[in-house]
């Protein structure tokens, strides 16, 4: 295990968020759930890296994540509670996240958001479908003037059971903004992001059909075209003669 650690890049772990909550979900929580995780791409890289230290295993997620995902990649998004139950992503307040009045970015918060759900969803989605982001709704009602914030998304097992069950469908997923350093008394921002899932077959044959599509229509502009020529007229050897 050690020697793992040890192959780890520097600047990896020195990419660590300036403040890191200690426990976003209780152990009371955690044992709510019955149901055994699904088996996909994420999974598998979960199971691989469970046994490692806590802020060596966000790091590796991390910079895993961030290549599913390259725009999500380059934001400085870090993954700190990744579970099929409930995921946890952080964002340090920098200048590269800012607006114009110091603030972090409106739409800073909702990638951060719509990452803890997209992954949550991710997570619980069988290897033969795919995820899409179909609508969200946010009330940016303060600004989020300094410091660290996290997205917080949850799934109930009742969730897990309908996506599982479900190989076309879409689901409401509530995110709550969990401003960190805020000594204002508002409730927390939360964000509703909508996710929908279809097979990848589905995708495949939608993909197909719109190449046959423009295939028939470059076909019948060709066949057009030749019908076009075969309607013109055309100078023979008599018609020389007779001019």
């Amino acid at each position: 295990m050690s020697g793992l650690l040890n192959k780890l890049p520097a600047k990896l772990t020195n990419k660590l968020p300036s403040k890191v909550a200690d426990s976003t979900k209780s152990p009371a929580d955690k044992s709510k759930s019955t149901l055994k995780p699904i088996s996909n791409q994420f999974t598998k890289l979960l199971s691989v890296t469970k046994y490692l230290p806590a802020n060596a295993r966000s790091s590796i997620l991390s910079k895993a994540f961030g290549k599913v995902v390259p725009y999500v990649g380059t934001t400085g998004v870090y993954y700190e509670t990744v579970e099929p139950n409930q995921v946890v992503v952080s964002l340090n307040n920098v200048k590269a996240v800012q607006n114009h009045i110091g603030s972090i970015h409106a739409v800073a918060i909702t990638l951060l958001a719509e990452t803890a759900t997209g992954f949550i969803l991710g997570l619980n989605l069988p290897s033969d479908r795919i995820l899409l982001i179909k609508s969200y709704s946010v009330n940016f009602y303060r600004p989020i003037k300094k410091g660290q914030i996290a997205a917080i998304a949850s799934l109930s097992d009742e969730q897990r059971m309908e996506i599982l069950n479900t190989p076309k469908g879409e689901m409401v997923i509530p995110c709550v903004i969990d401003d960190r350093e805020s000594d204002s008394e508002r409730d927390p921002i939360v964000v509703e992001m909508t996710w929908a899932w279809i097979p990848k077959a589905e995708l495949e044959a939608r993909r197909h059909g719109k190449a046959s599509e423009k295939t028939a229509e470059a076909e019948s502009e060709q066949s057009k075209d030749g019908a076009e020529l075969n309607d013109m007229p055309v100078e023979t050897d008599s018609d020389t003669e007779k001019s």
